[in-house]
């Protein structure tokens, strides 16, 4: 779920608006979740019998945010301009015949939720942010909207992209407020609430439970969230997840949807561990500088970690190494396995990128990794992470005729690398490299053929692919391949890693299993 526009929708209102009660503490405004006021009122462990009384503390804190763009885009030219018919196709005479820039607006809905009395309000950045892959769009207002309808134009005081994270601050005192809580507390099983404004429809409330916590679901710098059955639908990205007690343990940021957006079940949370020190900085004011090591990572999958001979889910590959970054000055190589840094194991719950962007930058820390069998520790200053768009990653895939095709340079089919494989290579020649669009600097072998029964062929490994090496041994030829797959079953292995290159792409690790 990113960015939801606004729709239609008829709203079935009756009675009149509550009055929000502001609870006082000797005198003093406290947090609506303040332990001493949810006490008479939080639902008591175990499956509550109602979360009526909880809902009415805390849903006055939660906010509707809607935005409005505009978005200026070059108008095609009109075919008919200066002709009778200019005006027969939606333009009228006179208009867009020169095809000058046309701006129209939009509008975005989100959730968010009030983390002080004097109107500091927390969202994702993509519910503010102009609308996604749309060119020429920009943000006009952010109007807040709070439970008993009144509204205020926001000020945006910062956003994280990285985080997917933004502070907003209304111009308002005495507020209703919630606080953060730990969100490293929870459980899965634990129930949850989720209020938000899904399709626009102010002031919702679901609930369900923890799912899942550290949700990996796409490998970023902070993609590690908190899964939940609670339902979440477009429009509640921004709005809190709440434990029983009241606490924020969570910002609604994502889900899985069907086919038409709806909800399925699965939805994600940033937890509030993460979230709170990146509001904590935007509301100071301070740049958020995140740790960069320089590294193109892959995880190791099952097959990857038989064929290094290493206990599943635990080290990622370095695929690829950007010259003069950290990585590349410590001493790091491709198809090195990093196993922890600075003593913390790099899982799938704790990806590389993960604790690498939470150390600091400049500090130096030990890489602890594997490297052709052997476990060395190398020190590492970390640097700065980029932003993020300047980390897209840019690769073009090959052409699967583009193997041999040119006239006269036709290869041979190639001689059997090893039966174990499936796999029929030869040695990678400059001209084939070319007509492959492979990097001159690249050495190894092209397969020239797959057979498809075999594991290789169904990984998609495919004709032009570049072997670069097997198990971390370079391989430039036929029997330097067969080679290592045969001393891998001697050793009984059932793997290989084989690092693949397919044209400028970057290159990548697949675990092949040997044929019995």
């Amino acid at each position: 779920m990113r960015y939801a526009y606004a729709i239609t929708a008829a709203l079935l209102l009756s009675g009149t608006a509550a009055a929000i009660a502001l609870p006082t503490v000797g005198g003093a405004q406290t947090a609506q979740n303040e332990p001493a006021v949810m006490a008479a009122t939080a639902p008591k462990p175990g499956a509550p019998m109602s979360f009526a009384d909880l809902v009415a503390k805390l849903q006055p804190a939660v906010v509707n945010i809607s935005t409005n763009q505009r978005i200026t885009q070059q108008a095609q030219p009109n075919p008919f301009a200066g002709t009778p018919f200019e005006g027969m196709f939606g333009q009228q005479q006179g208009q867009g015949g020169n095809g000058a820039p046309i701006t129209r607006e939009a509008t975005s809905l989100g959730s968010g939720f009030i983390i002080s009395p004097d109107g500091y309000v927390v969202t994702n950045n993509h519910v503010v942010a102009p609308a996604a892959g749309v060119k020429g769009a920009t943000v006009d207002s952010i109007t807040v909207t709070l439970v008993d309808r009144k509204e205020y134009v926001a000020k945006l005081i910062g956003r994280d992209p990285t985080s997917d994270l933004a502070l907003l601050k209304i111009d308002a005192k005495n507020l209703p407020f919630v606080k953060f809580g730990d969100s490293d507390a929870a459980r899965v099983g634990d129930w949850v609430l989720a209020i938000g404004n899904p399709f626009g429809l102010g002031g919702t409330v679901t609930a369900g439970i923890v799912s899942s916590l550290h949700r990996v679901t796409g490998g970023g710098a902070y993609d590690r969230f908190i899964q939940t059955d609670a339902a979440i639908n477009q429009g509640n990205s921004g709005g809190p997840m709440f434990d029983l007690s009241g606490n924020v343990i969570g910002i609604n940021s994502q889900i899985l949807g069907s086919q038409g957006g709806g909800n399925i079940g699965i939805g994600f949370a940033i937890p509030a561990v993460d979230a709170k020190p990146v509001i904590d900085k935007l509301m100071k004011g301070t740049a958020i500088a995140r740790g960069y090591l320089g590294v193109g990572p892959q995880p190791l999958s099952d097959d990857l970690a038989a064929s290094f001979g290493l206990p599943k889910n635990q080290g990622e590959l370095v695929r690829s190494i950007e010259p003069g970054q950290p990585a590349d000055k410590a001493g790091l190589k491709v198809g090195d396995i990093v196993l922890r840094v600075g003593g913390k194991t790099v899982s799938p719950d704790t990806s590389l990128s993960y604790l690498v962007a939470n150390v600091t930058p400049g500090t130096r820390v030990p890489l602890d990794i594997v490297r052709q069998g052997k476990t060395l520790t190398i020190q590492a200053t970390i640097g700065t992470r980029p932003p993020e768009d300047q980390l897209a990653a840019k690769a073009s895939g090959t052409d699967d005729n583009a193997f041999g095709d040119e006239e006269g340079d036709t290869p041979s089919l190639g001689q059997p690398a090893s039966n174990d494989l499936g796999l029929t290579v030869q040695t990678l020649t400059p001209q084939i490299a070319r007509n492959l669009n492979v990097d001159s600097s690249v050495q190894g072998v092209v397969v020239a053929s797959v057979d498809p029964s075999t594991d290789a062929g169904s990984k998609g490994l495919k004709r032009g692919d570049v072997i670069v090496s097997a198990n971390g041994i370079p391989v430039a030829t036929s029997a330097a391949l067969g080679s290592v797959a045969a001393q891998a079953k001697a050793v009984g292995r059932a793997q290989v890693a084989l690092q693949i290159v397919r044209g400028r792409a970057p290159a990548y690790f697949i675990g092949i299993k040997l044929k019995k």
